[in-house]
């Protein structure tokens, strides 16, 4: 049997996810896209929207995490989310829609535009869809 350990998300609203028996995460950080197995070195990073994959031997489980903190021990995971969602949380349709909101107002080159506003608007949308495939 895979070597397993503890994964805890939480949100402002809610415990997201418990469970002492995970045998991989993955998932995208300010350095970059990670994954951690049980035993991995202490770290702790900024978490940025991005598809959360939660690995429990050959099944994988994905939510939307919008951003926050992640703190990784030896046999431990804690994320602290801003916001996490679950595919069928999602509104597929809106999710849609603001990525295309997004992408427009990127391209209209406007001086005015909040560019890193806009750029967040996207990836949170586009981890929504990743998440609801």
């Amino acid at each position: 049997m895979a070597e397993t350990m503890k994964l805890l998300v939480n949100t402002p609203d809610r415990v997201f996810y418990e469970d002492d028996s995970v045998t991989m995460v993955e998932l995208a950080t300010s350095e970059g896209e990670i994954g951690v197995f049980p035993q991995h070195i202490p770290l702790t990073s900024v978490v940025v929207p991005c598809v959360l994959k939660i690995h429990h031997g050959n099944e994988v489980e994905k939510a939307a995490i919008h951003g926050g903190i992640i703190e990784i021990l030896k046999d431990k995971v804690t994320i602290l989310a801003e916001v996490a969602e679950w595919p069928d949380e999602i509104d597929v349709n809106r999710a849609n829609e603001a990525r295309v909101r997004a992408e427009r107002r990127l391209s209209a080159k406007d001086p005015n535009l909040d560019v890193a506003r806009a750029e967040m608007a996207l990836k949170r949308s586009l981890a929504r869809l990743g998440a609801a495939k």
